[in-house]
């Protein structure tokens, strides 16, 4: 018995990298996986390849149930596709794992406004719209009175959270999904649903010539950049132990979970005569706010 079974899951870009490594986990738990990956390069062009029905046919392979999805996450009626195929097939939906990504770094300066546009439309409108059409079901059967334990993990990163040079179309996109994921949270909460967002270090071929988890050192035959470290969370998430957590992110560092909060308030100036700030008062106000000075002044800092 697996603490998935009878679950019905869909996993965009389940089929390379993290997502094949999260679409193996769910099955082996017990979950029927719905792989859907467009077959496409990293950034985003076609290659021909057919990576989703590799993954079904592997899980098939080895006792578990899944099928094919191409769909590309940037359609929105492909997406409420996906979500009506599933639940007509299975007679349900319970997660969604959001993970089909694309990259296309170039300085802020050097970018395109295609270049842009491709990579929040695969990452923050296909997350987005997936999600979308996946909560309108749940609501809907909420609604009819059935009993609803959905599921949705995002998948956001260090870029988003952290930044990175070079990706600020990608960490746009990023930092976008973890805001959605804990608005969806909020919005959603009601209806049985919850929503959390992973953010993983992982050597996939997205990260392929970057310093990501680069200071993550193996021992013992572990390699803490295997993108299979990631698919443990993803299925504690999808399981009904974690119905009581939602609007989190989690960030995964080899064999390391890490509890992420989001902005914080590390300090306060109020003005000094009771109303609105201006602008002479911060000359001072600001340096000593953030305890810093700008250069060429000293005086009044840290007082």
């Amino acid at each position: 018995m697996g603490i998935l079974d009878d679950k019905v899951a869909i996993v965009t870009g389940g089929g390379r990298g993290l997502g094949r490594a999260h679409c193996l986990a769910l099955a082996e738990a017990g979950a029927t996986v719905v792989v859907n990956d467009l077959g496409s390069g990293i950034h985003g062009e076609r290659t021909g390849d057919s990576p989703a029905d590799e993954v079904a046919a592997e899980i098939t392979k080895l006792g578990g149930r899944a099928v094919a999805n191409h769909a590309s996450v940037t359609d929105w009626g492909a997406t409420e596709a996906m979500v009506a195929d599933t639940v007509a097939e299975f007679g349900r939906l319970d997660v969604v794992v959001n993970n089909a990504g694309i990259v296309r770094d170039r300085m802020l300066f050097s970018m395109s406004e295609a270049e842009f546009d491709a990579v929040i439309a695969v990452h923050l409108k296909g997350t987005f719209a997936l999600t979308r059409h996946a909560c309108a079901y749940w609501r809907e059967a909420a609604k009819r009175g059935e009993p609803v334990a959905g599921r949705i993990i995002n998948t956001t990163s260090g870029t988003g959270l952290f930044g990175n040079q070079g990706q600020s179309n990608y960490g746009a996109a990023k930092a976008g999904i973890a805001g959605l994921t804990i608005l969806t949270a909020l919005e959603m909460r009601r209806y049985g649903v919850t929503a959390n967002a992973i953010s993983p270090i992982a050597a996939t071929r997205m990260t392929e010539g970057l310093e990501v988890g680069t200071d993550l050192r193996a021992t013992d035959g572990f390699d803490p950049r295997d993108p299979a470290n990631a698919s443990g969370v993803v299925v504690y998430l999808a399981s009904d132990a974690a119905s009581w957590l939602t609007g989190q992110v989690l960030r995964i560092e080899g064999n390391r979970l890490n509890r992420l909060e989001g902005w914080t308030v590390s300090g306060v100036y109020p003005s000094r005569s009771g109303e609105a700030l201006t602008p002479e008062e911060l000359i001072d106000a600001v340096p000593r706010l953030y305890g810093a000075a700008p250069a060429g002044r000293a005086t009044g800092v840290g007082q």
